[in-house]
């Protein structure tokens, strides 16, 4: 048996860790707990461990199930590529792919939860364990956790389409701390990453995408970070999701379009939602909801256009555009110094013949909007069978037919007692003055 704290699963005796390795990784984590197993050493006695994963293909069966400590799981590769691009090509042109799969260090996830289980039961690592302390400073690192495959749901998407599958990456389900998911790839889950109970958390410069959820801080947490990451889900799903959390960062992210919601804050108090790149192809980008409160939103570029891919040209997340990119339901609430470009389709407005809303204060008081920039063109939108290119040119399309009409800001009458300046003209602006402080956006002559 080797005596170390770094271990390769290709090399370890017990298993296969391609065919299944799951298996592997839950012989080794039992090597490390056997080993460490003194709770009280003058020399500490539980250093933890490295578990190496070389690229390559490995099959995984068995769930991961991950329960001590100062445990890193590191690969040499995150093998983003895109499968959904892939998916939508003609079977017949796939010989001329240079690539038909995800590489670099990739797990194949083969369990699945059923219908109406515990979506933790298709998890392909599940953190958890009881007891005092936390679980602590567990990480992954730089290999790719691939689904394979979406299935069929009813709808009349084509089953690669749907988002679909029972399937989740790492699920964290005890209270934990310090946790870190660095230079990671997740693609085709249905649950990219499910974390509870989140302390000093970081999940960083990871590629998060083509998963019908992306990231989803669950419970409760506290002094955590999301930052410099690439993300995008599905269109009934989160890409970033927080709920309970105080001091949280999320910062310097771009957000891909077709997730439900771009960022979706429930009930968050006292974090910072600054400079991200968010793109969506619906409204309800970004959400504070359930009294999110004393919240900082500065500094993000966010713009909503129209899907220019054929394959889902007719799905959206059942949003319309009197929803509002940006929606407040709580108080003190800090909105400075953010662009926003609304480039749509008049002729596709929801319900027809509406004004869409940029920001829209539903509920809550003493919420600040300042020096917010909206920018809103009518285009006549154009779609195409590449993914990339259809994009791409939506993306760098500038000219316009005419301006659109907006509501920059939207103040409900069950919010009150807000400050909006320098975020929209007095026709942009529909606010009850009488009980809001308003300053309009200077117009050209006035």
């Amino acid at each position: 048996m080797p005596s170390t704290t770094r271990y390769d699963v290709t090399t370890w005796p017990f298993g296969d860790a391609k065919d299944d390795i799951g298996e592997v990784i839950n012989s080794i984590i039992a090597d490390v707990r056997q080993r460490q197993n003194a709770s009280v050493d003058p020399d500490g006695g539980k250093p933890g461990a490295v578990i190496y994963i070389p690229p390559g293909d490995y099959r995984l069966r068995t769930q991961v199930l991950i329960d001590v400590s100062f445990l890193r799981i590191e690969g040499s590769g995150h093998g983003f590529t895109s499968s959904s691009i892939r998916f939508n090509v003609p079977e017949e042109q796939w010989p001329d792919l240079h690539e038909l799969w995800p590489g670099g260090s990739r797990i194949l996830v083969e369990i699945a939860a059923d219908a109406g289980h515990d979506e933790s039961a298709g998890a392909a690592f599940l953190v958890k364990r009881t007891g005092s302390p936390r679980i602590s400073s567990v990480e992954f690192s730089n290999f790719c956790i691939d689904g394979l495959h979406f299935r069929a749901d009813g709808s009349d998407l084509h089953p690669e389409n749907t988002y679909v599958n029972g399937k989740t990456g790492i699920y964290v389900a005890s209270a934990n701390d310090s946790f870190r998911f660095n230079g990671m790839g997740f693609v085709y889950l249905e649950h990219a990453l499910t974390i509870y109970n989140a302390d000093a958390l970081s999940i960083h410069d990871n590629f998060i995408a083509e998963s019908g959820n992306c990231i989803e801080l669950r419970g409760w947490g506290q002094a955590s970070k999301v930052t410099d990451n690439l993300i995008g889900a599905g269109p009934r799903g989160y890409s970033i999701f927080a709920e309970n959390h105080g001091g949280l960062l999320i910062t310097a992210n771009n957000v891909f379009p077709r997730g439900a919601s771009s960022v979706h804050l429930r009930s968050v108090t006292r974090s910072s939602v600054t400079n991200n790149r968010l793109h969506s192809f619906y409204p309800g980008m970004l959400i504070l909801e359930q009294n999110a409160s004393e919240n900082l939103i500065a500094a993000n570029h966010l713009l909503r256009d129209r899907e220019p891919w054929a394959p889902f040209i007719d799905v959206d997340n059942g949003r319309d555009d009197l929803f509002g990119l940006l929606l407040i339901e709580g108080a003190n609430n800090s909105v400075i110094g953010n662009h926003f470009s609304e480039v749509v389709d008049s002729r596709k407005l929801r319900p027809g013949g509406a004004t869409p809303i940029i920001i829209r204060l539903a509920e809550g008081v003493g919420n600040y909007v300042a020096s917010n920039h909206t920018v809103a063109l009518d285009v006549r939108s154009t779609s195409g069978d590449s993914a990339f290119d259809a994009q791409v040119d939506a993306l760098l399309a500038t000219a316009a037919t005419e301006r659109l009409d907006i509501v920059t800001v939207l103040v409900e009458p069950s919010s009150s007692g807000n400050t909006i300046l320098d975020s929209g003209t007095d026709a942009q602006v529909d606010l009850d003055r009488t009980v809001n402080a308003f300053r309009a956006t200077p117009g050209i002559g006035s």
